[in-house]
């Protein structure tokens, strides 16, 4: 029996039982265990009151040490750079639309909402890049699960909302998606759109049975996503952006780092072909353009 340790959303459950089908389908038999958060405890606290460091995986990585579980499967956006070394992500599975997408019952796209528009996003990054692009626009705190912000936005709390594709696309509501945004104007959160599925890093076993589940491609993507943002010194709710993929026989990746009012928006883009190396050369391009000044404005705040 192979335990998986959940977040109770739609959508973690939804990643959890993904996880628990490709397992079954290898002939492992799979129980999901629901726990709560931190991060699921307080809905109606913004982001930069909690300190998001952890706040969606403490407990179940708790549940893992102790052995109450066996694998944790995480949105890798969520999942902080530094593992506690007990821990091991031993599987990256293919990743889907890492972009964010913009929702809205009225509006085609953020260039029709009007000025003084509400934007929903519980996210800094993305609050600080639109507000470079759009800054005549109210952006507002807009936490909650998938169908909490859906229904938020049907009932006219915001104008529009901006949200991670995977998320939607996985739960197949997508109703409300009138854009997605392209890399270049909205880069998206290091890991978004993949699955890290975390295990004790001494459970030969259960690392065994998860490297059958591993996505080379996406790996290699997301270690130099996270290389960067380890380098910056970012956790999941800095306006840092980053976004590998493969090009030809290498891979770029592109980054940017924002000031919170989105008034400075450093960018920088590498190629190369080992992950670790080219999350460093990223972070360093962006350190030498003053990135730490920016996120120091951040921490200020």
């Amino acid at each position: 029996m192979i335990r998986i340790g959940s977040r109770g959303s739609q959508l973690a459950l939804w990643q959890s039982n993904h996880i628990a089908a490709l397992l079954r389908a290898r002939g492992h038999e799979v129980a999901i265990a629901t726990i709560t958060t931190t991060g699921d405890q307080l809905q109606g606290v913004p982001f930069a009151r909690v300190g998001s460091k952890g706040m969606f995986t403490k407990e179940i990585e708790e549940a893992l040490a102790e052995g109450a579980i066996d694998l944790a499967v995480h949105s890798l956006k969520d999942l902080p750079t530094e593992l506690d070394a007990r821990f091991v992500i031993a599987a990256v599975t293919e990743r889907v639309d890492p972009r964010d997408v913009f929702v809205s019952t009225r509006f085609a796209s953020m260039d029709e909402l009007p000025a003084g528009a509400r934007v929903g996003t519980s996210s800094l990054r993305r609050q600080s890049q639109l507000c470079a692009r759009w800054p005549g626009l109210e952006y507002v705190e807009f936490r909650g699960n998938v169908d909490t912000r859906l229904r938020k936005l049907s009932e006219g709390q915001v104008d529009a909302a901006v949200l991670a594709a995977a998320g939607l696309d996985r739960l197949e509501r997508t109703e409300w998606v009138r854009e997605r945004f392209s890399e270049d104007v909205l880069c998206p959160a290091p890991g978004q759109g993949a699955l890290g599925i975390e295990c004790r890093a001494a459970d030969e076993r259960t690392r065994t049975v998860l490297a059958t589940l591993d996505h080379a491609e996406s790996r290699f993507a997301v270690t130099a996503e996270r290389v960067a943002l380890a380098a910056l010194g970012g956790g999941c709710q800095v306006p840092i952006g980053a976004y590998c993929r493969q090009d030809g026989d290498q891979y770029r990746i592109r980054g940017c780092v924002s000031s919170p009012d989105g008034a400075t928006v450093l960018r920088a883009e590498m190629r190369g072909s080992d992950a670790p190396s080219l999350g460093a050369d990223l972070a360093d391009a962006l350190l030498r353009q003053g990135a730490l000044q920016l996120l120091a404005q951040q921490g200020s705040q």
